[in-house]
Order: C-alpha cells, then sequence, then structure tokens
C-alpha cells in the first residue's frame, strides 16, 4: 500500500512540471511527447517504470492531476490528458463532466445469474463488475438488443489518438439485422465516467466499424450492490446520457412478484 502513493507522488512531480514546461495564461490546449517524460525524469532524479506511458495513462483513468494544476483551470473547466498520435499527448481544456447515477431510479430486480465461482475468484472491482454484466446479459437486458461479447481489455491504436484500452467490446444485433458495436467501460464505485475514455470507445468503433452503429455504455457498482449501466454520447467537448438504468441481482427466490408487474407498466 505504501508503494503506491509513492508511485503517485513521483507521477505527480512529473507531469506537473512537464506542464508548466508549456503552459502560459490563456493557453487551452497543448501536447508534449512521451520523450519529455524521461527528459524530465533525469532532470528530477525520478526512477522511471518499465512502462512509461503508465504516467500519463494515470492521470488519464486513475488519479486526479496535481493540485498546482488544478489551480489553473477556469471555473466549470478541468483539465484532461488524452491521446494525441504515437508516443504523443494532449493537455485540453474541456467542460467539466460528473456523471454520477442518479438516486432516484428505480433498481430493477434481476435473477442473479453469476457463478458463485466467478465471484469467489474475481480479482478486482473492474473485473467483478464486467463478468456479472456478462454473465447476467445485463447489455441485452439495458439495450433491447441481443449481444456478445467479442473481447475484453482490448488493447488497440486509433488514428490521431494512440493507444487505448477498451474495457470490453460486445458485438450487438436487433430484430431488424442491424449490427451495433458496444464498448463498455467499467467503473468502481468511486470511479467517474470522463469524456477521455468515452470519447477514444466511440472514436475506436467510428475507425475500426464504419458500417455499424456505435452504442457506448458504462457501467458503475452502487451501494449494495447495485449496477448503474449508461448509455452515452458525445456533444462537443461534454459526455451526455442518452439513458439510465439501475440493476439489483437477487435470488430467484427472492423476486416481488408485484414489482415484476409494475414494470410492464
Amino acid at each position: 500500500m505504501a508503494k503506491e502513493p509513492k508511485r503517485q507522488h513521483r507521477y505527480k512531480a512529473l507531469i506537473e512540471s512537464i506542464f508548466f514546461d508549456h503552459w502560459r495564461q490563456g493557453v487551452d490546449e497543448f501536447e508534449f511527447v512521451r520523450d519529455e517524460i524521461k527528459a524530465k525524469a533525469a532532470e528530477l532524479g525520478i526512477v522511471l517504470p518499465d512502462n512509461i506511458g503508465d504516467v500519463p495513462y494515470s492521470f488519464r483513468y486513475r488519479i486526479d492531476l496535481p493540485q498546482a494544476i488544478a489551480e489553473t483551470q477556469p471555473v466549470d473547466r478541468e483539465w484532461i490528458i488524452e491521446g494525441a498520435g504515437r508516443s504523443r499527448y494532449r493537455f485540453r481544456l474541456v467542460r467539466t463532466t460528473r456523471i454520477l447515477p442518479s438516486e432516484h431510479l428505480v433498481s430493477i430486480a434481476i435473477p442473479d445469474a453469476t457463478p458463485e465461482l466467478i465471484r469467489a475468484y474475481a480479482l478486482d472491482d473492474e473485473q467483478a463488475l464486467l463478468a456479472i454484466v456478462r454473465y447476467n446479459r445485463l447489455i441485452d437486458t439495458f439495450l433491447g438488443l441481443t449481444t456478445y461479447s467479442l473481447q475484453n481489455h482490448l488493447r488497440t491504436t486509433v488514428k490521431d489518438i494512440g493507444q487505448i484500452e477498451i474495457d470490453e467490446l460486445y458485438i450487438g444485433l436487433d430484430k431488424h439485422g442491424c449490427h451495433y458495436v458496444i464498448p463498455v467501460q467499467a467503473k468502481g464505485g468511486n470511479d467517474q465516467i470522463g469524456i477521455v475514455q468515452t470519447t477514444q470507445d466511440i472514436r475506436f468503433a467510428e475507425q475500426k466499424f464504419p458500417g455499424m452503429r456505435c452504442r457506448a455504455i458504462s457501467a458503475q457498482f452502487m451501494a449494495d450492490g447495485v449496477i448503474a449501466l449508461f448509455e452515452l454520447t458525445l456533444k462537443g467537448d461534454e459526455v451526455k446520457v442518452v439513458d439510465e438504468r439501475h440493476y439489483r441481482l437477487v435470488a430467484a427466490s427472492e423476486l416481488d412478484q408485484s414489482d415484476v408487474r409494475s414494470y410492464l407498466e
């Protein structure tokens, strides 16, 4: 546990120094290259990980940017780091987006089809969430499609973005025979949906599956094991919610028949 905060401290020192090498008042985006991370680490006497890309990756998905960088943000804007091509990254100011599960939606009870063995050996929240969504066919239920998991933790490249990782990729089919590509991002209880992963998922679908309709999904754990599913889209620099549903997995014997009947309404 002590190792992770130490790593974060090193990463924050690196990214903060790189940021202020480029940023000036009024600048709302700029690029930097991976070699700058190496040079800055040598300058600061910081030992880099074998995978240098883990430094920007961490700030794109896992940890907050340093406070000194946050203090340069205008009201209602925030800095993100996005891929800008092979071994290139871009700091960019975007509108602040905080998509959180609604506290006012009813939870829909679903008979739990998750094998106990899977629950016993899931290694982390993200892996467990993806498995639960897959075994209970929640993507099918949510979208009203027949879907199949094509690949999880898909590492690929996207033009003008660079290397990305998609948590899980589904292919879907509707009753008319229309085909869909469905990138799914998994979020633990404290993680937040952001524009970086949503953008790269949608851009991947547009480039790799141009003849298919993309429906980008985010799955998130809530309290008491409830799973929130969001369908997302992009409007300029903002992530927008197309639809949101909450699902509560229960034993078949615990299904409330009055609730089941109320779903017909």
